[in-house]
């Protein structure tokens, strides 16, 4: 416990992040036009989370999981940046609603809303593509993009092709 209280969360990383890409985004709009800033900001954001889940893996003492990716959700959760309701939290799944984002909130109010879902949510699934590539994320809602929750849908992949093929 006395480690979390020492980490930055990721509402604050994500902050100080788009502070820095605000001004370099509005130069790629400029330049590029509005599509191609967003495929760059895309990009580059996508690969850096890949990059983040790997190195978090390797910080694990063993194999990655679905429980050890639920051990880091407080860094996610810190400054009370995200209200949620754990839907199935098991070996299998890890299934959760969010209520309120302030992860959301806070791309809006820095005038950062149209690449939001860029700099955070897209950032979600490549994440776990680093960390724990055989748990797969599917999100079909997000406050972000304007729904009035986020559900998230965590799932070890093989267990998901025997259920499947029962």
């Amino acid at each position: 416990m006395k480690n979390q209280n020492k980490e930055i969360g990721i509402l604050q990383r994500r902050k100080i992040e788009a502070e820095i890409i605000k001004p370099i985004y509005n130069i790629l709009k400029k330049e590029y036009g509005l599509e191609k800033a967003k495929s760059i900001i895309e990009e580059a954001v996508a690969n850096a989370a890949i990059q983040a889940g790997r190195e978090f893996a390797q910080k694990e003492e063993g194999p990655t999981s679905v429980q050890s990716f639920v051990a880091l959700q407080y860094l996610w959760e810190k400054d009370d940046a995200l209200e949620t309701e754990v839907l199935v939290n098991n070996e299998i799944q890890y299934n959760y609603t969010v209520k309120r984002c302030r992860y959301a909130e806070m791309y809006h109010e820095m005038g950062l809303g149209e690449i939001g879902f860029l700099l955070s949510c897209n950032r979600d699934a490549k994440f776990i593509e680093g960390y724990a590539p055989d748990v797969k994320l599917t999100r079909p809602h997000t406050i972000m993009n304007g729904d009035g929750y986020c559900d998230f849908h965590y799932q070890l992949e093989k267990h998901k092709k025997n259920i499947s093929n029962e």
